[in-house]
């Protein structure tokens, strides 16, 4: 998966991998803005060193990795008390310039830089404004979900800062068919990531679309520290994923907003799609996701195949195939007389897992989808071994 901002790496992660106090101050709290903006300025300080600076370095046996605080210090223009104040957490009362200043010194992209803003404002911020933190964020505004519908030739979905897919179109949820058989809802493209092994099958490049999904979890926990459920989530992931775990330990934040990605799915295939993130107006924390196709590229006839597929099968299907890819013109399925299933929206409180349920099924393992069987009789070819 290749995205708009590259992600950043630390030089060094600030607590040893699955050690105790990484688990434990994620698993109970993102609100813990002390520490996340500790660890923050500190790992981001590590990676930089004194030439990339523009700092002369004498000696080889500087003690610490990257810049020195007072480096960082005289590089902000601020006194090197009130830069370790900072780094050690204490961002009250922190200006725009000063942070704007540590920012330039830090050589911040603009997703660390709003992170370093956002980290600031959680740390000034009232006890009413946290208690009211992450209200009014779950509910899908009225009229998404016939807009979604109105597309029809390309996958869109709705998603809020905790990557949990609230509504869909009928092509989404085809295309996104094995996380949506998740039986956990709303259905969450983090929680399918690093806990479901299907995952590493289905993403082509599964390490590059693991961090940065946690690198747009970390901004997300910036802008909302203190909301409970994404707080429950990154402690889920950290306790049950060591690979979950060392990328949130190394504080890597980016923006998540286009890009493309390479997914190998179980009806069409290997297939590439371009995606661009919209904000939903008025402030509610939902971006929606809208998937598209080079024109006349086989992505583009995959897209028309599996749109095909999915207006041809129901949830009530009793089963599906192994892993197959799209077979030859001559061998594709016409309509077979069954429904087409259209898009539901998770704040409704319709769900794949419930609509696969409701015929008394369960998805099968191997090749399960909430649309039911794939590609009939011996006329599919095996996508993979």
């Amino acid at each position: 998966m290749r995205g708009d901002t590259t992600v950043r790496d630390t030089g060094g992660d600030s607590h040893p991998l699955g050690s105790t106090p990484t688990v434990r101050h994620m698993a109970g709290n993102t609100g813990d803005h002390r520490s996340e903006a500790r660890e923050f300025l500190t790992s981001r300080r590590a990676r930089l060193s004194p030439r990339q600076a523009g700092l002369v370095a004498f000696g080889d046996n500087r003690r610490v990795p990257g810049l020195r605080r007072e480096e960082v210090a005289a590089l902000s223009g601020v006194s090197v008390v009130y830069y370790t104040r900072l780094e050690r957490g204490n961002l009250v009362g922190a200006s725009e310039s000063v942070l704007g200043a540590i920012a330039g010194a830090l050589q911040l992209d603009d997703a660390e830089r709003e992170h370093l803003f956002d980290l600031a404002r959680a740390a000034n911020a009232t006890t009413s404004a946290r208690s009211r933190a992450g209200a009014g964020r779950a509910r899908v505004p009225a009229g998404i979900q016939r807009v979604l519908d109105a597309i029809t030739d390309a996958p869109a979905d709705v998603r809020n800062g905790r990557r949990d897919i609230l509504a869909s179109n009928k092509l989404a949820r085809a295309l996104y068919s094995d996380i949506h058989a998740e039986t956990t809802q709303p259905p969450n493209v983090a929680r399918f990531t690093f806990l479901n092994p299907r995952a590493r099958d289905f993403f082509v490049d599964w390490h590059t679309a693991a961090s940065d999904i946690v690198a747009s979890l970390r901004i997300e926990a910036g802008r909302h520290p203190y909301d409970r459920p994404l707080s429950d989530l990154v402690g889920e992931l950290s306790t049950r994923s060591e690979e979950f775990r060392v990328r949130w330990a190394s504080h890597n934040v980016r923006h998540h907003t286009m890009g493309t990605k390479r997914m190998h799915h179980p009806v069409v295939g290997e297939i590439e799609l371009a995606y661009q993130a919209l904000v939903l107006p008025g402030d509610i924390g939902m971006n929606l996701y809208v998937y598209t196709a080079a024109p006349d590229s086989p992505a583009q006839e995959a897209l028309r195949f599996l749109a095909s597929w999915a207006d041809s099968h129901t949830p009530a299907a009793s089963h599906t195939p192994a892993t197959t890819s799209r077979p030859t013109a001559d061998s594709r399925p016409t309509a077979d007389g069954h429904s087409a299933t259209n898009g539901h929206s998770a704040a409704d409180g319709h769900s794949a897992a419930e609509d696969h349920s409701a015929s008394g099924n369960r998805p099968v393992p191997g090749g399960a989808t909430p649309f039911g069987s794939g590609v009939a009789g011996d006329r599919r070819r095996t996508a993979r071994p």
